[in-house]
């Protein structure tokens, strides 16, 4: 048997593991992206003046 008789095969399987790739992306990237909202208004309110005035970071 020769190694280029496997290069359908292996085309085939590669397409499926991209497939399941995206697919696991698709399913991770929404609460990924709900995490770094999350965190990046934390951030902003917690850079906030009045907030800084609260735990006494600024007169």
């Amino acid at each position: 048997m020769n190694l280029s008789d496997h290069e359908p095969a292996k085309f085939i399987v590669d397409g499926l593991s991209l497939t399941v790739l995206l697919g696991t992306f698709a399913d991770v990237l929404p609460s990924i992206a709900a995490l770094s909202t999350i965190l990046w208004t934390a951030i902003r309110i917690w850079e906030t003046t009045t907030v800084q005035r609260w735990f006494g970071r600024k007169d």
